[in-house]
């Protein structure tokens, strides 16, 4: 099963590739979508929407995993922004058929380190582990599609598992 994992975001949109099957998972390509911050929202937008279209054509993923909003109530706008992003990738996911999850990244990490508030270095280091990279995924928007990624295969190990 082919995985699309999502940290969305305005400036730089880290996604991953997995390949998830019975004895384990694969990553088959990581790496960012980053919108040229000179341009108006709206241009940025169907930049990111071109780009993630090309992603969903050339891997056809069965699934795409979206890192959820976290909005700090400090910071209201920056959620409202992300949500931008975010929206047009379920759009794209939906207009292929894919199936769509969405994580919080609390889940994520627990998921992954068994500890729902982990750092980001625990999490590079537990991706890396996971996957035997040779080296901790940089930068940190590509780690957190990973992460996303890894959380969506495990879930879905646990509901077969249930069955």
């Amino acid at each position: 099963m082919i995985l699309l994992g999502v940290d969305p975001g305005l400036r730089v949109c880290g996604y991953a590739v997995i390949s998830a099957a019975k004895v384990g998972e694969t990553l088959l390509e990581a790496g960012v979508i980053r919108a040229d911050q000179s341009k108006p929202l709206e241009e940025r937008l169907l930049q990111i929407a071109e780009d993630f279209a090309s992603l969903l054509k050339k891997f056809s993923p069965e699934s795409v995993a979206v890192e959820g909003l976290y909005a700090h109530y400090k910071h209201p706008r920056t959620a409202i922004l992300m949500g931008h992003a975010r929206g047009v990738i379920l759009q794209q996911s939906a207009a292929v058929g894919a199936k769509v999850r969405s994580f919080s990244a609390t889940r994520i990490k627990k998921s992954l380190t068994g500890n729902g508030r982990a750092g980001k270095p625990q999490m590079q280091r537990a991706i890396q582990s996971m996957l035997g990279l040779p080296q901790i995924p940089e930068p940190p928007d590509v780690a957190d599609a990973i992460a996303v990624a890894l959380c969506c295969a495990n879930e879905q190990n646990r509901v077969k598992l249930s069955l």
